[in-house]
């Protein structure tokens, strides 16, 4: 009852939290990436969409509570295509990052890589990485597929490269004792994690600084096309895709380094990696919807700080528009 009273009233298609709070967005993202929702079976699939095409035509059944149709909807947006209407392949959904993308994260982060092994649990993770925005991508503007393998091949690349680059250093580093050496190379995933994500963002969105990118003004209305616009929403995301895997990335060595020098592991050294994919695990889960909270999907910007034409077409002193357009 007492959820029932604090839920919103019902909006197709809305978000059910405030999305200009970090909490707003912090909840909503939890429910985006609920692993429960794998689990959904086919007849329950059936049964909340139907529910929420009788809400669109105003034929819904007497009793249906806002937080039936919250859940709802909840459970068609982990599951369908909102462009293509299509079932989403199970690993490729955002409710399957987490427990299909953490065994990525866990070889990832193991000690004492090879140049062999980090380069297959680089392209392992760039794969993923790619296979899952695809799966979830905008599909109302047709992207060439050249443009995705394009964003891929410069993400493997840059991360392979800077990955072995570091590890090749850190190994002829001759100063460095093999304890240090081996806490310093659990941390060469993040970095090249990040230039990847900036390399792939730079890819995929170069266009956009030639053709500038949709802004909005007060009702929603399109009042031109920015190349500021796109220029800052690129910067964002970039900003956006090297915060993403710090805590995941950065965590988990800090973590294990501790537990490692506990007396009861070194002399269960067989429990270090269940230990430590558990770590992993934990953090990974914790840390992605806390981090993707942290900037909202539609941004502000100033018209004075625009282009001449897109302050002529509107009395709007703001207007809005898509980080990830």
């Amino acid at each position: 009852m007492a959820e029932s009273a604090a839920c919103p009233a019902f909006q197709l298609g809305r978000p059910r939290y405030d999305q200009g709070s970090f909490f707003g967005r912090l909840r909503h993202f939890v429910d985006i990436i609920d692993p429960s929702t794998l689990f959904v079976s086919e007849k329950r699939l059936k049964e909340c969409i139907k529910l929420l095409d009788d809400y669109k035509h105003g034929s819904l059944p007497p009793g249906v509570s806002d937080v039936q149709l919250w859940e709802a909807q909840k459970i068609k947006q982990a599951i369908i295509h909102p462009d293509t209407g299509e079932k989403i392949f199970m690993p490729f959904r955002m409710s399957g990052y987490v427990p299909f993308g953490t065994p990525i994260v866990i070889g990832l982060l193991l000690p004492n890589q090879t140049v062999v092994s980090t380069i297959i649990w680089q392209w392992l993770n760039q794969s993923h990485n790619a296979c899952v925005n695809y799966a979830n991508r905008n599909a109302t503007k047709p992207t060439p597929t050249s443009k995705f393998i394009q964003g891929y091949a410069g993400a493997v690349t840059s991360a392979v490269s800077i990955a072995v680059g570091l590890n090749v250093l850190i190994q002829k580093a001759n100063k460095l004792n093999p304890a240090t050496r081996m806490i310093i190379q659990r941390f060469v995933p993040f970095p090249a994690v990040a230039s990847a994500n900036i390399c792939n963002v730079g890819l995929m969105r170069h266009n956009e600084l030639s053709e500038g990118i949709d802004v909005l003004d007060n009702n929603g209305n399109v009042v031109g096309s920015s190349k500021i616009a796109a220029r800052h929403a690129i910067m964002e995301t970039a900003f956006t895709r090297v915060v993403l895997p710090m805590p995941i990335f950065v965590l988990p060595p800090i973590i294990m380094s501790y537990l490692e020098r506990l007396r009861f592991l070194q002399s269960n050294r067989k429990l270090l990696l269940p230990i430590h994919s558990v770590v992993c695990l934990v953090t990974f889960g914790l840390s992605l919807p806390v981090a993707i909270s942290l900037f909202p999907q539609m941004s502000q910007i100033e018209v004075s700080c625009l282009e001449p034409e897109i302050a002529m077409a509107t009395d709007c002193k703001v207007v809005t528009y898509n980080k990830v357009s």
